[in-house]
């Protein structure tokens, strides 16, 4: 092959490489992340009953009153407050407080700053199938913030955080099969995980869909609608308390 004509094969890979990362879309650093277990709201929580099952060991009850601490509805924020309950919960290797502490120690927030501490818990929370985990640590690999930038290991954790029924990671592996940033183009994918999301009310998927349906082959739409209608969300792990 002549040196020129190679050159011009290596321009257009680039481009097309470059085109298809420039056209997928990116968050802000600041979005929150999906929680597996949302705060209670202020006005329906029962704080004399969720600090008593905080103090008597219930790490569900420990990372509510924590996430309660940190945004200050239902009481006077208090960070130390919340990073102490996070903290006891964390410690007994439930999911959400791991990931949320990883969070609060990638910010310095009540917690000495450690993008590296951060990673870890991440993956903890991830591994045992924290969605916020797996979200986070997606996000990193996305960004290359404290770890080499992989695509395909983004790719590979925001699906995991998508099959756990989180909207915005259905939307942000959705629009991978669309473009083949960190997976190879699947149409059906696409469609499956951008119907998914939309259904949850995420607009970004909303208006992605209707491009990609007109892309799409009548037989390549009744296999994505198949996948939409069985899709379950995975069940979350049965909670296996750390043992000292």
């Amino acid at each position: 092959m002549r040196p020129k004509c190679f050159i011009l094969i290596l321009l257009l890979a680039a481009l097309v490489f470059g085109a298809a990362a420039f056209l997928l879309q990116k968050r802000p650093p600041g979005d929150a992340a999906p929680q597996a277990t949302e705060t209670p709201k202020a006005s329906t929580v029962d704080l004399a009953t969720l600090r008593t099952r905080a103090e008597a060991g219930d790490p569900a009850a420990q990372t509510s009153l924590g996430k309660l601490y940190l945004e200050g509805t239902a009481m006077k924020a208090d960070v130390k407050e919340a990073v102490k309950w996070i903290q006891l919960a964390a410690d007994k290797n439930y999911p959400d407080a791991l990931s949320l502490l990883g969070e609060l120690t990638q910010a310095g927030q009540g917690v000495p700053l450690s993008l590296d501490e951060a990673i870890r818990l991440y993956r903890r929370a991830a591994d045992i199938g924290s969605v916020a985990g797996q979200y986070n640590l997606a996000y990193l690999y996305e960004q290359g913030t404290g770890v080499k930038q992989d695509e395909r290991e983004a790719a590979k954790w925001y699906q995991l955080a998508a099959e756990g029924g989180d909207p915005i990671a259905q939307f942000d592996i959705g629009q991978r099969f669309q473009l083949g940033v960190g997976v190879a183009t699947n149409r059906v994918q696409a469609f499956k995980w951008l119907t998914l999301a939309a259904a949850q009310g995420q607009p970004d998927s909303v208006k992605r869909l209707p491009g990609l349906k007109q892309e799409m082959s009548g037989e390549e739409l009744a296999e994505a609608s198949r996948l939409v209608k069985e899709f379950v969300p995975r069940s979350a792990k049965p909670y296996v308390q750390a043992t000292n």
